[in-house]
């Protein structure tokens, strides 16, 4: 039987979030290195013994650019990344940035913003640039699920929790980022609205995916839920009820905010293909 071959025009999901990163790397480092450049050696190596924030900035470097454990695989396209490495590169790009904002902040307030500009021009714009890399940084890391919604395929993303059904076995596998948090049987899983002004009790129209038969439209009981207002944002609990585990009933396996149109669709179909179990 024939196989589809691996190339490089056809690469794996999350080649492109290692490319990106590491391309980011490569010019932080070479501004570095620039800058550098224009002390003597012995003075460079004696700037950045005594300078916390240039050990912290060479090791920030040195993960980004290396990327030690990261691989593209298309079971987890979201997450090229090893856990630790994203939450180290979130965290060491979110002090760089403080640090870039809070140095040009320094220098504007402190030169006027006539020389700032002259400045900006001076350094081929890199006083603004620094700040947007670091930020894309904490950006490419932030917290995502390990795959878009695909409600035929039962793959439901809704936050940073991704859920997966198995329709033949009908367990539910439950996965934040990349830890998995569980397994569940799909007949003790249920997802609980929160309640408020956020809340219609009017039933909306959900593209339901039974297991073992063909859904219908508009089959779902869970309620359609209006845009957030005055930043308070819809909720919903997925809760596990088992009454074979003592002690367990009744437990909460999650709780996001529906911060978005996908997740709301994505939590609507959830409720629709468990309630059809």
């Amino acid at each position: 039987m024939a196989s589809t071959k691996e190339t490089r025009a056809n690469a794996a999901p999350g080649a492109g979030t290692i490319f990106t990163l590491r391309a980011i790397g490569l010019v932080l480092a070479a501004r570095w290195f620039f800058s550098m450049a224009q002390m003597s050696l012995t003075t460079a190596l004696t700037a950045m013994a005594s300078s916390p924030w240039a050990c912290i900035n060479l090791v920030f470097l040195f993960l980004l650019i290396f990327l030690p454990g990261a691989r593209a695989v298309a079971e987890r396209p979201f997450h090229p990344l090893p856990q630790w490495l994203r939450q180290a590169l979130r965290l060491f790009a979110f002090l760089g940035l403080l640090f870039a904002l809070w140095t040009v902040g320094a220098f504007v307030a402190s030169a006027g913003w006539r020389r700032a500009v002259q400045a900006v021009a001076a350094t081929n714009g890199w006083l603004l640039a620094a700040p947007v890399l670091y930020a894309s940084v904490v950006w490419i890391c932030r917290p995502l699920p390990l795959w878009r919604t695909n409600v035929a395929a039962r793959r439901f993303a809704i936050g940073r929790y991704a859920v997966s059904l198995d329709p033949l076995t009908r367990t539910v596998v439950v996965w934040a980022e990349r830890r998995k948090v569980g397994q569940y049987d799909a007949r003790e899983l249920s997802v609980r609205w929160a309640s408020g002004p956020q809340v219609r009790s009017t039933p909306a129209p959900t593209p339901a995916v039974v297991f073992g038969a063909a859904g219908k439209a508009g089959a779902s009981a869970a309620p359609s839920l209006a845009r957030s207002t005055f930043g308070v944002r819809p909720k919903i609990e997925l809760l596990w009820d088992s009454p074979a585990a003592a002690g367990h009933n009744r437990q909460t396996v999650f709780r996001a905010a529906l911060t978005t149109e996908g997740d709301r669709v994505a939590a609507r179909a959830l409720d629709t293909t468990l309630r059809q179990v």
